[in-house]
């Protein structure tokens, strides 16, 4: 059987694409995902229908499977943000979403680790708690350590460990299993700023804390 795909529904669906990107300034990141997703699957749908001979049911599927595939960032991790902003709000941690959908609170020296010290800081505390409540077996969380740039490179690796550890310790007192949560060090790898200040070494004396659902990619 011979196939032939044309442009048209390509065409369309960038173009409404682009459309709802003009127009998301309102929507919530899983409305974004959701509708976008749509789009791209009703593109794709368009394409199948037109080599089926069944265009309508086609673009028609495409954008249910499109919507689904499109909303991976789910209200529960889009309410996690919103909550971990506001209790995070003017204190220098970093609250974002990854590329990949994944929960990024990126915790500097001011609110993590003194110099050379592994220990959490009582002022990090409020924010690993709001980070731990709520979250269930559907949470997968992992906690990169890092360090400034004193000291030898093998220092660094264990103690940017030691780091994350004390993160994960801390929070599996507030009832997150271990077994939900990885651990890993990069010692003065990927730095943020400039070693050669002092506001620069806090910034680069950090955790970074990613929170994901199960199944999510």
């Amino acid at each position: 059987m011979h196939i032939r795909f044309t442009t048209r529904p390509l065409i369309l669906s960038a173009t409404i694409a682009a459309v709802l990107l003009s127009g998301c300034a309102g929507m919530s990141e899983t409305q974004k995902g959701t509708a976008i997703g749509a789009a791209g699957g009703a593109g794709l749908g368009a394409l199948i229908g037109k080599a089926t001979g069944n265009t309508g049911k086609g673009a028609a599927i495409g954008g249910i499977v499109g919507a689904v595939a499109g909303n991976i960032w789910s209200k529960k991790m889009e309410d996690k943000k919103a909550a971990m902003e506001a209790a995070t709000k003017g204190t220098g941690v970093d609250i974002a979403r990854t590329a990949d959908n994944q929960l990024k609170v990126n915790v500097p020296g001011d609110f993590s680790f003194d110099v050379g010290q592994a220990k959490v800081k009582p002022v990090m505390q409020p924010v690993l708690n709001k980070l731990a409540s709520g979250l269930d077996a559907t949470h997968l969380v992992s906690i990169v350590g890092y360090t400034d740039s004193t000291g030898s490179a093998t220092a660094n690796t264990q103690l940017s460990i030691n780091r994350a550890e004390a993160v994960r310790d801390y929070m599996v007192g507030q009832g997150i299993a271990a077994s939900r949560i990885d651990v890993s060090g990069k010692g003065a790898a990927d730095p943020v700023a400039d070693n050669g200040t002092t506001e620069g070494r806090a910034k680069n004396r950090r955790v970074e804390i990613f929170l994901r659902e199960a199944g999510a990619q």
